[in-house]
């Protein structure tokens, strides 16, 4: 029997998604809990799975279309089996209306009408599709001359038996190389590239915004790091890098600057219980935000593991909406490629967002037994972007000059 697979509801405060690429394609075969299509909401970027086995017999939602949840997506069924009545698609025209709907797509003769009694699977119809065969013209063995799967994948060998005997036709002209962007070329946006741009926009005119920079001397980071990494990866299975000591230091220092971790509403500032820091990943079609929960409460092992499973989840696609939502605080590391500091955006509703810079060695100047001398050190950036409606300088910081800090001291 066709079951309908429908637009599942993605969190608890999400009400539609928008399709964004479909994983599998009509008359294609889908195995219980295979991935079925990609959806966007402005939660996550997430696969659904299909909930049935059998074969893709209709689309009902086009890729790039936002429908309510409970909408139906798809149907899957049985090779040749009929859509169920209330799914079936609506006809475009009047005279679509009048012809009764079958289960197999309509396939015109060589002659331009209709095949008659020769009905097809929607397998059948897409491998004659791909490579532009007449249905009519392939003998079929199926009951009452139907064309079966292994009918056209016989009559396609046979043609391409008799295309390698011909001669080799003479060679063609190589084509002109074609630039990858032209000018004046628009882009259309994807729909995680439209709801990135909508949040960030939205927070723009929510909050004034207001950045302040700090320049940390990474050099005790460093030092353990270099003297930890390959024990730690051995023991751990994941791989050392400074995020993990950057965040163990925000969540330490939002235990002492509360108002950092808080949000503002109607009634006045809300100051979260729980410090759930959002790592910012970048991906292929845009950025997303997988949260840490409780992060104050995990250890430097358990937070490099987390953020490895978070970031490894994300560009797979794996993410759960729980994944993205709770965040109280966010970071993101722009100098993974190579930038020194920016001025990233708050995202909304939080206070405040922390952008890193890349670790890069420079000559400073350090104060040894009383006299000045230049020391090469592995320095970076902390820009603290924040609400300055909840913060200004005289609290947001110190927060920043906190973080810094426990970075400077670690031991």
């Amino acid at each position: 029997m066709a079951r309908e697979i429908r637009m599942p509801q993605l969190g608890e405060s999400v009400t539609e998604g928008t399709v964004g690429r479909w994983l599998k394609q009509v008359g294609d075969r889908v195995e219980k809990y295979e991935p079925l299509l990609e959806v966007v909401t402005d939660k996550v970027d997430t696969e659904i799975t299909s909930e049935a086995e059998g074969v893709l017999l209709d689309i009902k939602v086009q890729e790039g279309e936002t429908v309510g949840v409970g909408t139906v997506l798809a149907v899957i069924g049985e090779e040749g089996e009929a859509l169920p009545v209330e799914t079936a698609a609506a006809p475009a025209t009047a005279e679509a209306a009048a012809t009764p709907a079958t289960a197999e797509p309509a396939v015109k003769r060589g002659d331009g009408k209709p095949p008659g009694a020769a009905r097809i699977s929607p397998v059948v119809a897409r491998i004659a599709a791909e490579h532009g065969i007449n249905v009519e013209e392939v003998p079929g063995t199926g009951r009452g001359g139907r064309v079966t799967k292994k009918d056209i994948l016989k009559y396609i060998e046979e043609m391409e038996k008799k295309r390698e005997e011909a001669p080799p036709p003479p060679p063609a002209r190589p084509p002109a190389e074609v630039p990858t962007a032209v000018p004046g070329e628009i882009l259309e946006l994807t729909p995680m590239r439209r709801m990135i741009a909508e949040h960030m926009v939205m927070s723009k005119r929510t909050a004034p915004h207001v950045t302040s920079v700090i320049e940390v001397d990474m050099s005790a980071v460093a030092r353990y790091r270099a003297a930890h990494k390959a024990e730690f990866e051995r023991r751990e299975g994941v791989k050392l890098t400074y995020m993990p000591f950057i965040i163990q230091a925000v969540a330490e220092a939002l235990k002492k600057h509360p108002l950092v971790n808080s949000s503002f509403t109607d009634k006045g500032i809300e100051l979260k219980k729980e410090i759930n820091i959002g790592i910012a990943v970048a991906l292929e079609q845009g950025l997303i935000v997988p949260v840490i929960k409780n992060a104050g409460d995990m250890s430097l092992a358990g937070l490099a593991k987390a953020v490895n499973d978070l970031a490894t989840r994300a560009r797979n696609r794996q993410l759960s909406p729980d994944d993205v939502q709770g965040g109280t605080f966010t970071i993101t590391n722009h100098g993974a490629f190579g930038t020194l500091f920016g001025t990233p955006i708050i995202n909304q509703p939080q206070a405040a967002i922390l952008g890193t810079g890349a670790v890069q060695k420079r000559p400073v100047v350090v104060e040894v037994d009383g006299i000045d001398t230049i020391a090469i050190k592995p320095m970076m950036y902390l820009s603290l972007t924040f609400d300055h409606r909840i913060l200004d300088g005289g609290t947001a910081d110190p927060f920043l000059a906190d973080v810094k800090r426990r970075l400077e001291t670690f031991s």
